[in-house]
This record gives C-alpha cells, structure tokens and sequence, in this order.
C-alpha cells in the first residue's frame, strides 16, 4: 500500500465545463418526461425484396424494454449524482443545490448574495464553486461519468526561453 498518493492536478476551465454537462443532464432527465414508446399493430404494405428471412424482429419485445430500462436508467443518474452531492460540504452542497439542481435560470449572484446566510462574496463563491467542482470530478471519475485524463492541464509546449531565443 502506497502512504504517498498524491491528488491529480486539474484544469480549472475544463473541471467546470465537465461538471456543468453532468448537472446539465440531470436537470434535463428531472425536468423532461419520458415518452413511452408504442408498437404499431397494424400490417404495413410495402415492397419486400425476398432476401435472407432468418432475421426475425420483435418490436413490442424492443418497445418495452425501452420503456423500462430508459426510465431505470435515468432514475439511477440522478441518483448517483445525489448521492456525489451528498458528499461535499455543507456550503458546497448549498451552492451545487441552489445553483445547478434546482432551475435553470438562477444566477451566480443571486446565489452568494441572497441564497447564503450570511452573504458571501463573489470571490469566497468562485473558491467555494471551484473546491465543489474538484471534489465532483473526482467522484464522477470514479464512477465513470467523465474521464479525469480529459480534465489534464496542458503543458505549454513552447517556453519563454525558446520564444526568447526564438524571436531575437
């Protein structure tokens, strides 16, 4: 067992884009309803071209397993997202809650200004947002849901010295 595991280094802008396309869809799997689908039962009259009729389909068989596992599948999202939600800290479950669950057109703002007790400012909000986003990443990455190698720093290829050496 290694004492010395070290936490990885991520990037700010893609850590809170990744983050915000999860939140994103569970706003849309909360909000939207789920259509069942339906088989026709009715004959349809088209033009068969006799080929190979060991291929056999079952449409109601497709449709209703659809119509159970989608729904399953998205309940089991949300959860796993409430339940990564349940971990972080008391205000960074308050801001993750109030801020991305909840609606759709709540602002910033009206988040540290109105929504904390007391107030907050704008940059403990951005330190708080930021501490919650790694913490998630982390989490989603276990599960699955995002790919920490994707939320990697870009090392910068050219250096001040070689573009020093470069331009003159």
């Amino acid at each position: 067992m290694n004492p010395m595991i070290s936490l990885p280094e991520l990037d700010r802008r893609q850590t809170r884009t990744a983050v915000e396309a999860v939140f994103e869809k569970y706003r849309i799997y909360k909000t939207i309803t789920f259509e069942m689908r339906e088989t026709s039962l009715t004959a349809s009259y088209e033009a068969r071209m006799h080929g190979p009729t060991n291929v056999t389909g079952d449409p109601t068989a497709g449709a209703a397993i659809y119509n159970v596992d989608t729904p399953a599948a998205r309940r089991a999202y949300c959860e796993r997202i409430e339940a990564i939600v349940e971990r972080l800290g008391e205000r960074e479950q308050l801001l993750v809650r109030e801020r991305y669950l909840k609606h759709d057109d709540i602002f910033d703002y009206k988040v540290y200004s109105y929504l904390f007790d007391p107030p907050i400012s704008k940059d403990t909000y951005v330190k708080i947002r930021a501490r919650a986003f790694y913490k998630m990443a982390l989490a989603l990455a276990d599960t699955g849901m995002i790919r920490l190698d994707e939320l990697m720093p870009q090392k910068k290829r050219v250096r001040r010295a070689d573009a020093a050496c470069t331009t003159s």
